[in-house]
């Protein structure tokens, strides 16, 4: 399947930011699922690796039209991506997006006479309920021992018990969707009477459409919110750096929440104590509850913690990289991405050692005006060209008649390295005075609780 050539250099130039590698042997054909900053990190980042030698994205956006072929076809198709995989005789596929993994596409794959061979990175169906189904998530870390908060579950047959067992916590309380709701179906409230209505207007008024069909009432945890990524090959495991994001619109974290707003990696506060904890508490007993529970997991492991006193507790778990923490994740790998997804398919990954640069790395998101809410599209993003020392990681942007021009409500992430965060931090906001479209956004205070 794989062509073999000579030992050569290969040189990248990707802003102002160069790189060199040794060519190795083999040629191989990727293709990324996805069109945000989290799929243009991955094309950045594969794009460097002397193993690949033809890069598609689909659907893609701006930036990833600089570094690959985008192709535009929805990432649930799975016949249009079969039809695209098996035409351009693709090796590899990386999932970026929730939606196809909880669909089933790596299944998909795997029972297909013309796709079986294709490496996936992204688990199967059965273990993307990890983030399918807040319930599912919830009794996994009990059967598990892995530290969470108290919760219950209810559906519109039992909204009055819904409603009781809200009595029996103290404010705020916390009501999450059960299913996909684009990052939007979780909402922290302090008043009972507030609470007791909105459980009614996604149980009942289906606030969140069938992703609040039914709904995972929680204690609320007081704490620093931070997370983990863990790269697994269903055996083996490797834990990437850490990293903390932003979810609220407003400065302070206030108003409603989002996607993500600025991003921060390492997370000063997690010490090598604490990070042992997250291994032998959470980590360890959740790469071991998937294998007991014949759950089939290839891919990354996203952990959503909070630290509350000096303990991790799981706030959630997602089945693919979070965005923006990829655009501060990825930029601190040293190794190559490619060589690390083949251990995944191989399940060899014991055999690797990370290499994480010991620098900061930060994101500032910029997004749409009136995101995340309503908002305009197909404005014109100007001064691009005009960045150093940072990198653009393109999202909500596409290109049309030649032009830069907004799609989304996060458009752009910018992303600097520094020997500290506030270094880092501050390049990126000297380069967002570069920037310019019509309603642009973002926070002023990314870092502000560090």
């Amino acid at each position: 399947m794989y062509n073999f050539r000579k030992v050569n250099k290969k040189k990248s130039c990707i802003h102002g930011i160069s790189f060199i590698f040794a060519q190795r042997t083999v040629n191989m054909t990727i293709l990324i699922l996805g069109s945000g900053g989290r799929e243009h990190t991955f094309a950045w980042k594969i794009n460097q690796s002397p193993l690949c030698t033809k890069l598609y994205v689909a659907p893609g956006n701006s930036g990833t039209a600089e570094i690959a072929e985008n192709v535009n076809i929805n990432v649930t198709d799975f016949e249009a991506v079969k039809t695209l995989v098996v035409n351009n005789n693709i090796d590899m596929v990386v999932v970026g997006p929730e939606d196809p993994l909880v669909q089933g596409v790596h299944d998909f794959f795997l029972n297909d006479n013309e796709l079986k061979h294709v490496a996936v990175i992204g688990p199967e169906k059965a273990a993307a309920e990890l983030e399918g189904s807040k319930e599912f998530a919830k009794g996994f870390m009990m059967r598990h021992n892995i530290p969470t908060a108290a919760y219950k579950s209810f559906d519109a047959t039992n909204v009055e018990e819904g409603y009781s067992f809200l009595e029996t916590l103290n404010p705020p309380y916390v009501l999450k969707a059960d299913g996909l709701a684009a990052g939007k179906g979780v909402l922290i409230l302090n008043d009972l009477g507030e609470a007791k209505t909105e459980l009614k207007n996604m149980l009942v008024n289906a606030k969140f459409g069938e992703a609040s069909s039914k709904v995972v009432i929680e204690e609320f945890l007081d704490g620093i919110e931070l997370s983990c990524f863990v790269l697994t090959d269903g055996k083996h495991y490797k834990i990437l750096p850490t990293a903390k994001d932003y979810k609220r619109i407003g400065e302070g974290d206030t108003g409603l929440n989002t996607g993500g707003m600025g991003a921060v990696s390492p997370v000063p506060f997690a010490t090598p104590e604490f990070l042992n904890k997250i291994e032998e508490r959470i980590v360890k007993p959740t790469i071991e509850g998937l294998q007991k529970d014949n759950l089939p997991y290839k891919g990354f492991i996203f952990i959503g913690l909070i630290k509350v006193g000096n303990d991790p507790k799981v706030i959630e778990y997602n089945v693919r990289m979070g965005d923006p923490e990829t655009e501060v994740v990825l930029p601190r790998l040293k190794n190559d991405l490619v060589e690390l997804f083949k251990a995944v398919a191989n399940q060899t990954l014991d055999k690797v050692n990370i290499e994480i640069d010991k620098r900061a790395a930060t994101t500032i998101m910029l997004v749409s005006g009136g995101y995340p809410e309503s908002y305009e599209k197909g404005k014109e993003i100007k001064g691009i060209e005009t960045i150093r020392e940072s990198i653009p990681f393109h999202a909500g942007a596409t290109l049309k008649d030649g032009k830069i021009v907004t799609s989304g409500g996060r458009v752009m992430a910018i992303t600097s390295y520094g020997d500290t965060y506030k270094e880092a931090i501050k390049k990126s906001y000297q380069n967002i005075e570069q920037l310019h479209f019509d309603k642009m956004y973002y926070r002023k205070d990314i870092g502000f609780d560090l």
